[in-house]
């Protein structure tokens, strides 16, 4: 599958709600790569959200700031708001856009869990507005040639998927990533990446099986989340404590599919056939952020409210699975009652 040149995507002028690290990119990226623009920075502060401005002035110099996220929606300038607040929020802030009238792109996950996404889409469906997850992955070119070659048969029977994602991150009991308040933990920020990977390639699995290790606080710090798909297995392992490798193996019975690191970043893919050498397949490209930006400009453009790439129901099903993983785990957060 050729996917469409992002630089002939529709322009869309974005509000950026809550400024931080992904936004950085998200922003530097929509601006280099799309036609696009960032004409609103949203920040719970106006001197953080015009301090953004000014780091990133070659993105978005003369973008408005406001001190308010209900400010930003408000803004007649803006066009679609991309939420990149924690995803603890996302629900919250999702329904604020939606409200106003504002399609929305959700940085993964794309809330806490698949009842606050149906709500978040329910909120969509009836205002006629596009929504969408922000998985960048998926819209990625080497995902897509991926699935173009387990679809073509080039891999034979497929067999086993292996996706492991372990990052050494800060640990300490006051950071978001260890706060239950904010949905902390591996499986939402880490293991979403390896399990929306086996969904892109498998769908829906028939059975879950986790085992993980909980820290101090209650969150997840690692877990190995086994998927039966009828007599075939994938796993998916994430670890926020590790500085491990990012790698990703799809086996068949005609030969595997190889990233050695950092699988869901725009990467070259190695195919070794049965009995063969192994081939470089080049789908590397600069930058990422802007095939997801892009798409979401073509459905809005074309009056969609979800895209084919990444559907609601994907979102749904793939946050059913982490639902039933923290319910294995024993991970429960506060916003869940």
């Amino acid at each position: 599958m050729t996917l469409p040149n992002p630089m002939d995507a529709p322009a869309l002028r974005w509000g950026v709600l809550a400024p931080g690290g992904i936004a950085r990119r998200f922003v530097h990226e929509v601006a280099t790569y799309t036609r696009s623009s960032i004409v609103a920075i949203g920040s719970r502060s106006l001197e953080r959200a015009q301090r953004f401005i000014m780091d990133n002035l070659e993105s978005c110099g003369g973008a408005q700031a406001y001190g308010s996220y209900t400010e930003l929606v408000a803004d007649p300038e803006v066009d679609a708001i991309y939420v990149c607040s924690p995803h603890s929020h996302h629900h919250d802030h999702a329904r604020l856009a939606l409200r106003a009238e504002k399609p929305v792109l959700v940085e993964k996950a794309f809330t806490v869990n698949a009842a606050q996404a149906e709500a978040v889409f329910d909120e969509a469906e009836m205002r006629d507005l596009f929504a969408m997850e922000a998985m960048w992955s998926r819209f990625l070119p080497h995902y897509h040639v991926m699935r173009d070659m387990v679809r073509q048969g080039d891999l034979g029977e497929l067999n086993s998927i292996v996706g492991v994602h372990a990052q050494s991150l800060n640990l300490d009991p006051k950071y978001r990533l260890m706060n239950p308040a904010l949905a902390g933990g591996a499986l939402l920020d880490l293991g979403i990446y390896p399990l929306s990977l086996l969904h892109w390639l498998w769908g829906v699995p028939d059975r879950i099986e986790a085992v993980g290790v909980l820290s101090s606080t209650g969150v997840d710090l690692q877990e190995s989340v086994t998927c039966w798909f009828g007599n075939h297995l994938g796993v998916a392992y994430a670890d926020m404590g590790s500085a491990g490798k990012n790698s990703l193996q799809i086996v068949g019975s005609k030969g595997r599919i190889e990233i050695e690191d950092w699988f869901y970043t725009p990467q070259d893919l190695v195919f070794t056939p049965e009995g063969g050498q192994p081939r470089l397949i080049p789908t590397q490209v600069e930058g990422g952020f802007q095939y997801q930006a892009a798409e979401a400009a073509r459905c809005i453009n074309a009056g969609l409210t979800e895209s084919s790439i990444m559907p609601w129901s994907a979102t749904v099903e793939v946050l059913r699975i982490t639902d039933e993983v923290r319910r294995q785990l024993g991970v429960v957060f506060p916003m869940e009652g």
